[in-house]
């Protein structure tokens, strides 16, 4: 580890070279991708001069556990020993997993998808709580949300609504959200007081820049038509729907949110860049893939990931065993004490399949 410390602390001395060359910002996206790397080096670098400073009290802790006639002062060394080395694993621990090399992709902004599954309106409505929930997050993160498209029922609920989260970090805290989340409650619509179980399928799709993956004019064919509202009801006069379809892979996204066929279109490309990007994710990632066919599936209730329970206030997250009872603050935005755990468990579980 200490080899890879001090290659890490090499590259963080060229970094500041470049950085400290006025040149560099003439090149917007170099000096960008060296902001991005130095920021990961600034947080390296800053636990490995505690991890020197620690070791080098333990050095002087030793010498004077060994060296010392006065057991006072021995004893004393000895207790500041035992602390200095819990320090010690503590660091070198948090080390290892800064060390795991970050996935590029969480540094990218992302486009979600929340479809209503398994339980009919009660799905829609619970597809509309979630999407709430996760804009009530990103905006106490200071994401920025930009709705893409909504199919909505007319009680309110989405049978499909489809946004983008920008901001700081976003696809790696969000990442951990695709798949079949299950709601248990008495839905509004029932009047027995009956408790039902619905599902709502979420993909959270890392957003691709045009660089990343360019569309032709003669890759996609593109279809106008009137927008319309719930139930089916006319919303608007002129030809402004679009719908896009990706002739190779057969993708088809649909936009009819805004009233200028132009916004609709580039917002469907959003969408269609970003499935596009997937699914060369997926090629290249073998083990992603499946992971992503596990957790997003049909939106049948028998493949979730996440279970919110009403009449028990009570979040479970299948994956990690993980049971929250205050399933009110989660609904609200407060999903902190959710992702950050799943985050903790999936870089504990790389620093597992380094070091073994």
């Amino acid at each position: 580890m200490l080899s890879k410390l001090e290659a890490r602390a090499r590259r963080f001395e060229e970094i500041q070279k470049e950085l400290a060359d006025p040149e560099i910002t003439r090149d917007q996206k170099r000096y960008k991708e060296l902001m991005q790397e130095n920021s990961v080096l600034v947080e390296i670098m800053t636990e490995y001069d505690r991890l020197k400073k620690v070791k080098a009290e333990i050095e002087d802790a030793r010498q004077l556990v060994e060296q010392s006639d006065d057991q006072e002062l021995k004893d004393m060394a000895r207790e500041e020993l035992k602390t200095l080395e819990s320090a010690e694993e503590e660091l070198n621990t948090t080390i290892k997993g800064l060390l795991i090399p970050r996935d590029p992709l969480d540094l990218k902004n992302i486009i979600m998808e929340i479809r209503a599954g398994t339980g009919g309106d009660e799905a829609a409505l619970f597809a509309a709580d979630l999407y709430r929930m996760y804009s009530k997050y990103a905006e106490s993160k200071n994401w920025k949300i930009e709705l893409l498209s909504a199919n909505q029922i007319q009680i309110g609920g989405f049978k499909e609504v489809i946004f983008s989260v920008q901001g700081k970090s976003v696809y790696e805290s969000m990442r951990y959200e695709s798949g079949v989340h299950r709601v248990q409650r008495v839905p509004v619509t029932e009047s027995s007081g009956r408790i039902h179980t619905s599902a709502v399928t979420v993909a959270v799709l890392p957003e691709a820049e045009t660089t990343d993956i360019e569309i032709k004019a003669e890759d996609i064919k593109v279809d106008v038509y009137r927008s319309s509202g719930p139930g089916g009801q006319s919303v608007n006069t002129t030809d402004s729907a679009v719908r896009i379809t990706h002739l190779e892979t057969g993708l088809v996204v649909t936009c009819q949110d805004e009233k200028s066929q132009h916004k609709n279109r580039a917002k469907a490309l959003r969408v269609l860049r970003a499935r596009l990007f997937e699914l060369e994710e997926q090629k290249k990632q073998a083990d992603r893939a499946r992971e992503r066919k596990s957790q997003v599936g049909s939106g049948d209730r028998s493949e979730r990931i996440r279970t919110y329970n009403f009449p028990q206030n009570r979040v479970t997250d299948h994956r990690i065993n993980l049971t929250i009872y205050h399933l009110d603050n989660i609904l609200l935005g407060s999903l902190t004490e959710v992702i950050e755990p799943l985050k903790l468990n999936a870089k504990e579980e790389l620093i597992k399949t380094q070091t073994s």
